[in-house]
């Protein structure tokens, strides 16, 4: 019925009343699933392919 959405970040998904949506100025939408995806993407700009228990992770590293 209703799509879940993915965390832009670890790439798990996020239910339908749960999570952050960021929009950005250029109409760009950000969904994170916790304030540990939000915070490793924005305030410290990590990169979710190097990071072990993100899927992005484990789907690089086969």
């Amino acid at each position: 019925m209703f799509a879940q959405k993915k965390c832009s970040f670890c790439g798990k998904d996020v239910a339908l009343g749960y999570g952050i949506m960021l929009v950005r100025n250029d109409g760009s939408i950000y969904w994170y699933c916790s304030s540990k995806c939000r915070k490793n993407s924005l305030k410290l700009r990590r990169d979710p392919r190097k990071l072990k228990w993100t899927t992005f992770y484990k789907k690089g590293k086969g």
